[in-house]
């Protein structure tokens, strides 16, 4: 492997590109070495040492990471203490379960992992998104530009869920362990400090 941290997007389907950057950015900023690369299959993901699950269609992301073996490779390594940002759909594949505002709960395939019930387009559809500053001060970013594109938010929390951010009394993002997520678009802004925290995670991990 290479030198330093070895962090994967996953890419499979949605917002690739834009995390690719923002990470290669953030590490940057931070002077850690590390690469990080497009992942798909199981083999790739092995070889990680933090993993960001994209924005996108959450059940187009779990079926094709279902169909090729990689939800369970995945699973794996993050109950061996691997840290993940999920945004968005990424949220919604992390969680135990899932119900759409408008067609009840879902059966999608999700990691089951972060303990939290999901509203999928909760604030609405794609016509409904939206920008607003959140505050995420429990994990030192006291002001952050959210980028809300058909969100979910989070309707109920386990214990061992710290809630990090609420827009108009609903959750939108959550941390457990080393899993973050969010229900907005971090990678959507000029601002890295999402992508940061996320980096600074991977490296104490490591």
């Amino acid at each position: 492997m290479s030198k330093g941290i070895n962090i994967g997007v996953l890419a499979v389907q949605g917002d690739v590109a834009e995390n690719l950057s923002s990470t290669r950015m953030a590490l940057d900023e931070l002077g850690i070495e590390g690469i990080v690369t497009e992942v798909k299959n199981p083999e790739q993901i092995s070889e990680l040492n933090g993993l960001i699950i994209p924005g996108g269609e959450s059940t187009v992301i779990g079926t094709l990471a279902l169909v090729n073996g990689s939800l369970k490779k995945i699973k794996e390594k993050i109950e061996a203490g691997m840290p993940v940002l999920g945004i968005c759909a990424g949220m919604i594949v992390l969680s135990k379960k899932a119900k759409d505002r408008i067609v009840g709960d879902m059966d999608q395939p999700l990691l089951d992992y972060l303990d939290i019930k999901i509203e999928r387009n909760a604030f609405g559809r794609q016509r409904d998104s939206f920008e607003t500053d959140v505050s995420l001060d429990k994990i030192g970013i006291p002001s952050f530009h959210g980028v809300f594109i058909r969100a979910p938010s989070v309707i109920e929390t386990g214990k061992e869920v710290e809630v990090l951010s609420k827009f108009n009394e609903k959750i939108v993002a959550v941390k457990q362990g080393n899993i973050i997520a969010t229900a907005f678009h971090p990678e959507l802004t000029g601002d890295l400090s999402m992508h940061k925290y996320f980096v600074d995670l991977v490296r104490k991990n490591n």
